[in-house]
């Protein structure tokens, strides 16, 4: 005679296990298969390891259990991370002519599993359009009239396949990428500096700072305008936001400006905060800045000062407190360590969720733990880096003859590994590489550009065979 533990006892017991785990209990029998499929303990293992899915569906995902969802995102990853050169196909999107452009992705990362896992990409050239493309097909698939002044920003919403730019007239503009006109615009009174389009448990909404030290939060569909705050006496160079929208971080790069700290939800929640709950952090002359993949309070900070350059790193933990009646936010520091003194600085930096640091310089690419353990090094002899990508998952270091080096995060260790390098197809080498290397799940793009030549915009997609 069996004797079955109850489904309650069982689920509590399982909801310690990883996923290896739970596939292996699943073979006991088909009570126990029941219950370690069971939603509740598979959507606790996603949130954990792409923190979008606290904020999404299954319909949306285009999956019926979020078992079926890990399965396939995991095996969407290790696909990408031990593919070959062959297995991607090269596109090349031509810009058209000038000494601007700018793109991002218009698809999520592994966000919806519709249209076979195809990206697609926004981008604004310099005469003042932007236009959608599917970089699978290298194909075009919508584009804005010109516009009457120069785009100096774009930022996308993938979750809502919403656009956003802003013109150096000031004026933001909200696209939905099928219509021939925006949905809304707003203008700033002072320069734009910085933008990001970012989905909140409060709803939709685009983040916006200028020369003059505001932050501005808009609503979307409507660009209403929920609160603005006056940040620095300056302008704001720097804005980015916590893996799952719980902070914003804003600097500028000035030996007597400390960073900030924003508890994102006393923005958008004003009748609830009697003022912006905020701290300053204890770190001048930040250059670069990148808040830990899959936490929510812990973010890492780099910069350079002195006659020297000397590069420090420092890594900040974030609390919520209670003073009297009212909620204060503190940033602890956890751990700070000065880059060694043996070769050039690092330029680009990024944070693996096991706490270690990677930088590149223009020859090297290191890592280190958050108290400055020198864990790992890739020299680069011949090659100058130009470009950083860091995620949860890959590094990508791009170099300045436009090709780019892959390396993936080791599951059971802190180390990267090296899996392939996808070489500029191209017959000549870009005059004056430039922006940032981007990738999803299934694709990685460069915008080049080449002046005097039209630009373009290399796109590798993965070739997947179910």
């Amino acid at each position: 005679m069996e004797l079955y533990l109850p489904s309650e006892l069982l689920l509590e017991i399982f909801s310690y296990l990883d996923a290896f785990s739970l596939l292996q209990v699943a073979q006991v029998n088909k009570y126990w298969s029941a219950i370690a499929s069971s939603d509740t303990l598979w959507k606790k293992l996603c949130v954990k390891r792409w923190l979008f899915c606290d904020s999404v569906t299954l319909q949306l995902l285009g999956t019926e259990t979020w078992k079926q969802f890990f399965l396939y995102q995991t095996w969407q990853e290790r696909t990408k991370s031990r593919a070959k050169p062959e297995d991607f196909t090269y596109k090349e999107i031509r810009v058209e002519s000038g000494i601007w452009g700018s793109a991002c992705y218009l698809s999520g990362r592994g966000l919806i599993r519709n249209r076979q896992d195809r990206s697609v990409v926004c981008m604004v050239s310099s005469q003042d359009k932007i236009s959608t493309w599917d970089i699978h097909e290298g194909v075009m698939t919508w584009e804005s009239p010109e516009q009457p002044k120069f785009i100096k920003m774009l930022t996308t919403l993938p979750e809502m396949q919403i656009a956003v730019t802003v013109d150096i007239d000031q004026t933001i503009k909200l696209w939905d990428c099928h219509n021939r006109d925006a949905l809304v615009t707003k203008k700033l009174l002072f320069p734009c500096q910085s933008m990001k389009a970012v989905f909140t448990n409060n709803g939709p909404i685009v983040l916006a700072t200028d020369t003059a030290g505001d932050l501005y939060i808009f609503r979307i569909p409507d660009l209403h305008l929920i609160s603005k705050v006056h940040v620095f006496q300056f302008g704001i160079d720097e804005l980015y936001c916590s893996p799952q929208r719980k902070w914003v971080f804003l600097s500028k790069k000035h030996p007597h400006i400390l960073p900030k700290v924003y508890l994102l939800s006393s923005l958008l929640r004003t009748s609830e905060f009697s003022a912006p709950v905020s701290t300053s952090l204890s770190f001048s002359l930040c250059q670069r800045a990148f808040w830990t993949p899959r936490r929510e309070d812990r973010i890492t900070l780099m910069s350079r000062c002195g006659p020297k350059n000397v590069t420090k790193f420092a890594t900040f933990d974030m609390k919520l407190e209670e003073m009297g009646n009212q909620i204060i936010v503190k940033g602890h520091l956890v751990a700070s360590f000065e880059f060694p003194d043996f070769e050039d600085s690092p330029e680009w930096m990024g944070v693996s969720d096991k706490n270690v640091i990677v930088c590149s310089t223009l020859s090297s690419l290191l890592l280190f733990s958050m108290e400055g353990c020198h864990l790992q090094r890739f020299q680069y002899y011949t090659e100058e880096v130009v470009s950083l990508w860091v995620d949860p998952v890959y590094v990508i270091v791009t170099f300045i003859d436009g090709s780019l080096e892959v390396y993936t995060w080791e599951e059971r260790s802190l180390l990267l590994r090296r899996c392939y390098r996808l070489t500029n197809r191209r017959c000549r080498r870009p005059q004056c590489p430039y922006y940032q290397t981007l990738c999803d799940d299934v694709s990685i793009i460069r915008m080049m550009i080449n002046v005097p030549d039209p630009s373009f915009l290399m796109a590798y997609t993965l070739n997947i065979s179910s």
